[in-house]
């Protein structure tokens, strides 16, 4: 699910992608519902292409998401109450043990915190990343010729 959850860079919130044509996406906020053109000079993430770095090798977003859906029962979180460096260093060490505190900033975290809050907000609670590629490789798997 998460592969065809979008960022658009100077665009709050987080979006659908709808259908894609020539040089744009068809998108569909997940907050309000409106759908609109994204063209191909925005910049666009797929959150299934972020990772988060730690000390060891970087983890996916969808893994970071998936711990703090566990830790706080899939409930949305109070972005208020995490909002010094304290607690938001506080926060990420809760769900991501091993994460690099020089290379993932504060904005980050807020970030993360926002980002998860809008998913649960729009019904998403299953983070997983399986399914995904199980569809993918579905996708791009030739259909057998039986002759």
């Amino acid at each position: 699910m998460l592969r065809k959850i979008l960022s658009i860079s100077g665009r709050p919130g987080l979006y659908k992608l709808v259908s894609y044509g020539k040089n744009m996406l068809l998108v569909e906020g997940l907050t309000d519902g409106k759908r609109f053109p994204v063209h191909s000079r925005e910049r666009v993430m797929s959150l299934g292409d972020i990772s988060i770095f730690t000390t060891g090798e970087d983890l996916p977003l969808s893994q970071v998401l998936e711990n703090i859906g566990k830790k706080y029962d899939n409930k949305a979180l109070d972005a208020k109450a995490i909002s010094t460096p304290d607690q938001l260093h506080e926060f990420i060490a809760g769900v991501l043990e091993n994460w690099d505190e020089e290379r993932v900033h504060n904005s980050d975290i807020k970030k993360i915190i926002n980002w998860y809050n809008v998913l649960i907000g729009a019904g998403i609670t299953d983070f997983s990343v399986k399914e995904e590629e199980e569809e993918a490789n579905t996708e791009e798997a030739p259909a057998e010729n039986k002759e």
